[in-house]
């Protein structure tokens, strides 16, 4: 029993942290000398307009299409988000979000920053981080919530980061 144990763990372990596809993000890579980084306060300031709106939105159920608080899905809060707490146009799509801005890498991640992920052969997903190594997002399970990258589930997923705006 002991060696099966450790033997899945083994697993678990080594389907976690294998190869991401070309796609996908590196966890460790350097950062990028040419972006400009938001100081403090106006991260500070993101962060109090990103939590002020999640909070009229929080537990609102998952709906595949939605636009409401009747149902959402994530790429419709993520627009919703941008366009309500930001005061920024984005594409309603989470394929046209995708190509919004520009692609950063995992070590450029600033409040703000939208995370896309690759959760089925043809499904996306989408959140918008909001530091400390989480993200919030119209989850199909839960509904609008904050969930963390630290979830293996999510890291797995992870296919591109854009940043809509500097």
């Amino acid at each position: 029993m002991r060696v099966f144990k450790l033997l899945l763990t083994s697993i678990v372990f080594i389907l976690f942290t294998g190869c991401f596809s070309s796609n996908s993000v590196a966890l460790n890579p350097k950062p990028n000398p040419n972006l400009k980084f938001r100081d403090y306060e106006e991260n500070q300031k993101l962060y109090n307009q990103l939590l002020a709106h999640y909070k009229q939105w929080k537990g609102v159920k998952y709906k595949y299409g939605g636009n409401s608080k009747k149902g959402i899905d994530c790429s419709a809060f993520v627009q919703n988000t941008y366009r309500n707490a930001l005061k920024i146009k984005i594409p309603r799509t989470t394929k046209l979000q995708s190509q919004v801005g520009q692609e950063i890498g995992m070590a450029d991640l600033q409040i703000g920053d939208l995370i896309f992920f690759k959760t089925g052969y043809k499904t996306r997903h989408v959140g918008i981080y909001i530091g400390g190594g989480e993200f919030m997002h119209a989850s199909t399970k839960v509904g609008v919530t904050i969930s963390s990258l630290d979830n293996p589930y999510y890291i797995k997923q992870i296919w591109k980061i854009q940043r809509v705006f500097n």
